[in-house]
């Protein structure tokens, strides 16, 4: 089995990368995508777990992007970490994620709800990408919701009055600059219309002719109807499906090896991919 798309406690996983990379080899997933968001600090952890559990490795991240008003998530592999246009862009999102974060909790007590940004920042890590499910985490710690779930559903979805936005690049200057990284850009989730307006049919058109090189079809949060448009829409752009867990630990129900990509898809992302990032293997 082949998983494309995960998440540590780099970003907003519950679980170390090389946990994660260990998970996936229990679970039978012979190759794993570690995706944290908008970051790569926990490849190398990652890398040594997946020479001691003998499981393929792909490294990537999840950028934070932004299309025609549309929050965009967009994965990107095998790139050069070291690229200095793509590095510092990621390094301009992490940094913003904090006082957003910062400034929802702010919003939150304003309004008599029981949280503190201590609360919240007692829920990072060094090197974390901050983000909202330490909001919920916290949120979950003091009574205030049962789950992460419940948090994004009562208080932190995008049309939330407590939803306070972060720098973010727009799509296709992500897409040129994980291709001028040697990568491969993937647009995660597109029709996942519960966490956001997503995108539409004419403007995955729009990212395909700028270079975005694949979609992920296979998604908890895609329907069946989200599943059929995006698999049309690989086969008409000639776009790479995928399919993955987006597993985040305890964080989400989503499992390893839930949904899961074609060999073929991912021969195609190496082939692809110009950087000397190759997959662990």
């Amino acid at each position: 089995m082949i998983d494309l798309h995960t998440h540590s406690t780099v970003s907003d996983g519950t679980d170390p990368p090389a946990e994660v990379v260990r998970q996936a080899a229990r679970a039978g997933v012979g190759t794993v995508a570690l995706t944290d968001h908008d970051t790569t600090a926990g490849w190398p952890k990652a890398v040594q777990a997946a020479r001691e559990e003998g499981i393929a490795l792909v490294r990537g991240a999840e950028l934070s992007t932004v299309h025609e008003g549309r929050s965009v998530h967009l994965l990107a592999y095998l790139f050069d970490p070291e690229h200095e246009g793509l590095s510092s862009e990621m390094a301009l999102v992490v940094d913003d994620r904090l006082p957003r974060l910062r400034r929802m909790t702010e919003l939150m007590a304003e309004d008599g709800i029981d949280i503190t940004w201590q609360d919240v920042a007692a829920r990072l890590g060094p090197g974390v990408t901050p983000g909202r499910p330490h909001l919920a985490d916290a949120l979950v710690a003091k009574g205030v919701v049962p789950d992460r779930s419940a948090a994004f559903a009562d208080w932190l979805r995008n049309d939330s009055r407590y939803y306070v936005r972060h720098h973010a690049l727009r799509t296709t200057d992500a897409i040129d600059l994980v291709g001028a990284a040697g990568g491969v850009p993937v647009v995660a989730h597109p029709f996942a219309l519960r966490r956001s307006r997503g995108l539409t049919p004419p403007l995955v058109r729009d990212l395909a002719e700028r270079g975005l090189a694949g979609i992920e079809v296979d998604h908890r949060d895609h329907d069946d109807d989200a599943r059929a448009t995006a698999r049309a829409l690989a086969a008409e752009l000639d776009l790479i499906a995928t399919g993955s867990s987006d597993f985040h630990g305890d964080g989400k129900p989503n499992r390893l090896g839930e949904h899961t990509t074609a060999p073929e898809s991912l021969a195609r992302i190496e082939e692809l991919a110009t950087s000397d990032v190759a997959v662990v293997r």
